[in-house]
């Protein structure tokens, strides 16, 4: 089968949970002896050669431009990039039999839903999350909100199989009229069947994720203080980059947090997944997340999680109340500071808890049971 993966990014050159999953896709694909291409925009210097993956071949659809500004995605990247989607399908299209792309942020969705009848492949979207209109009037504005609010809904009517990562954006994709089947992949989890048994926790507070207004990282600082006044032991950590890491640093300084927080910046993997194992708890105050990755690899530790309600939060589908972790009412450092307490009391128990709700769930929290679930579904829409 042929398949054409479509992300305007590309892990390594950028780091995040979409990048991860399309690198996982494109590589099981490949090695399953399908023809893949990865259509992206390039984020590479020139000269390099991309690395997709053994067998994904790269395919540039737009120059390298910063996707960010002050912690918020630019428009004018997707809208070139929509356009290099559009002219790559419509010179090519006819090709694949697959075009799998994600819906964000949405240009690249319109062209390959404007080309799909001329060049007749089947398409396929991820919808990593469905924004509520509250959230978009927050993120652009009432004006801009509104206009980006029009945009997902046009591009959940447009005819697809689609794909999400949780309940809570399976519901809103098909409030907004999707036109379509829609199947919820819960697993991205690599790792089998988690820790032998959970370590003993050293008293610190693990956070990690990238550095956007919506994870709220800064809270991170006043918790970690509200709940030592308790537990005098107690320590923070803040792994990531992005945008608002010199805000983390004012906030440290500000609470005259530095010798009980710490914000290290971007680590690799290795040094990440050993100080999440020993974590007393991981604290994940977003505001928003499409699934919440992290929160399955603290389970899979033994770790207990702290999350916030939110309606933008579908990462809280994975909090079993009391048993792997505790739901905070708010951002506010005296909410998560009495979540953290609830896990400090809890103990070993907690822990021992923690790791039997991922045992009991591992397998559908598997990566490797969402890729055969896409395999699955091109292979009954090439028969259809």
């Amino acid at each position: 089968m042929r398949v054409c993966l479509v992300y305007d990014c590309l892990f390594p050159y950028t780091v995040g949970g979409a990048e991860r999953w399309y690198r996982n896709l494109g590589e099981r694909l490949a090695r399953e002896g399908h023809e893949v291409t990865y259509l992206t925009l390039r984020q590479w210097d020139r000269g390099v050669v991309p690395d997709a993956g053994p067998g994904v071949r790269v395919q540039v659809a737009g120059p390298r431009m910063a996707l960010y500004h002050e912690g918020r995605r630019r428009i004018l990247p997707p809208v070139a990039f929509g356009v290099g989607v559009f002219w790559h399908l419509l010179r090519r299209g006819q090709r694949y039999d697959v075009v799998h792309t994600a819906s964000f942020p949405y240009f690249s969705l319109l062209a390959a839903g404007a080309v799909r009848p001329l060049r007749r492949f089947r398409l396929v979207v991820d919808w990593h999350e469905v924004w509520s209109a509250s959230y978009w009037r927050d993120y652009l504005g009432p004006r801009g909100g509104a206009i980006g609010a029009l945009i997902q809904r046009v591009c959940a009517r447009i005819p697809q199989h689609a794909f999400c990562f949780s309940r809570l954006h399976a519901e809103r994709l098909r409030g907004e009229g999707l036109r379509g089947e829609v199947t919820i992949l819960r697993g991205q989890f690599v790792g089998g069947q988690g820790a032998e048994a959970p370590r003993p926790d050293d008293g610190e507070v693990l956070f990690a994720g990238r550095l956007i207004p919506e994870k709220r990282a800064p809270a991170v600082v006043g918790a970690v203080l509200a709940a030592a006044r308790h537990l005098p032991g107690l320590r923070g950590v803040i792994f990531g980059d992005g945008p608002e890491r010199e805000e983390v640093a004012r906030e440290i300084a500000r609470l005259h947090a530095a010798g009980r927080v710490r914000a290290p910046g971007f680590v690799g993997t290795e040094e990440l997944q050993e100080a999440l194992a020993r974590a007393l708890c991981l604290l994940l105050p977003s505001a928003r997340e499409g699934y919440g990755l992290i929160v399955v690899e603290a389970a899979a530790n033994g770790v207990p999680s702290v999350l916030v309600a939110g309606e933008d939060n579908a990462a809280t589908e994975f909090i079993a109340e009391g048993v792997n972790g505790f739901i905070a009412a708010s951002a506010g450092a005296e909410d998560l500071a009495a979540a953290i307490l609830q896990i400090h009391a809890a103990g070993p128990a907690l822990r021992e808890q923690t790791l039997g709700w991922f045992r009991d769930h591992a397998d559908e929290l598997s990566l490797e049971r969402s890729l055969s679930t896409v395999l699955a579904r091109y292979e009954a829409s090439a028969r259809a």
